[in-house]
């Protein structure tokens, strides 16, 4: 899930960029790489910046409220991060 959200952030970035540029210079970057605005390329690229915009919405309904960028992993000599030496033994609980 992790992929798929990065994956529609730079999608939906790279139209963003677009409707930027076509507003502000009358310049479709789109097009402009697929050789024209109906061409099936750039149908196909539009179709999937679409689909990224919709599963942006979606993807926090599906976990409740949480758009995940990153993975689980806790990155070394990060605020979570345990050691080698402090993580070889885990504490018991006291009962």
């Amino acid at each position: 899930m992790v992929i798929a959200n990065l994956i529609s952030y730079v999608l939906v970035l790279l139209g963003a960029l677009n409707w930027g540029l076509y507003g502000i210079f009358d310049f479709n970057l789109v097009s402009s790489i697929f050789m024209g605005w109906r061409s099936v390329g750039s149908i196909i690229l539009y179709v999937l910046i679409a689909l990224a915009a919709i599963w942006l919405i979606i993807s926090p309904i599906i976990t409740n409220g949480a758009l995940k960028l990153r993975g689980d992993r806790v990155v070394p000599w990060s605020p979570g991060w345990v050691g080698p030496s402090q993580g070889s033994r885990l504490p018991i609980p006291a009962l």
